[in-house]
């Protein structure tokens, strides 16, 4: 693998006073000028958990549509938005009393 294939690396900038990140979306989109397809993952920042999202379009806003029927698709982006919502951490499971 080449030094330009590698995929960069994710520096996280945090400002004073911004709030806590409940969630992360990376996408990386390709086109060859007749269709475009977006991938990525979506990511619960609180526990760990991510789900693949994929969309594909043959204009800018045909793609926007698809991706935002995959996001809207993945339960846990409703998790994510409940959370951020109403200010609740999040749900770990309880360990087995024993």
């Amino acid at each position: 693998m080449g030094e330009l294939d590698k995929p960069p690396k994710a520096e996280v900038i945090e400002e004073p006073g911004e709030p806590p990140v409940v969630a992360r979306l990376v996408v990386e989109i390709r086109s060859d000028g007749t269709r475009t397809i977006a991938r990525g993952a979506l990511q619960d920042a609180s526990i760990g958990q991510e789900v693949a999202i994929k969309a594909e379009g043959t204009t800018p806003l045909a793609l926007a549509a698809s991706l935002m029927r995959s996001l809207f698709s993945a339960p846990l982006l409703g998790r994510v938005i409940a959370r951020a919502l109403t200010g609740a951490k999040s749900a770990k499971k309880p360990t087995p009393e024993r």
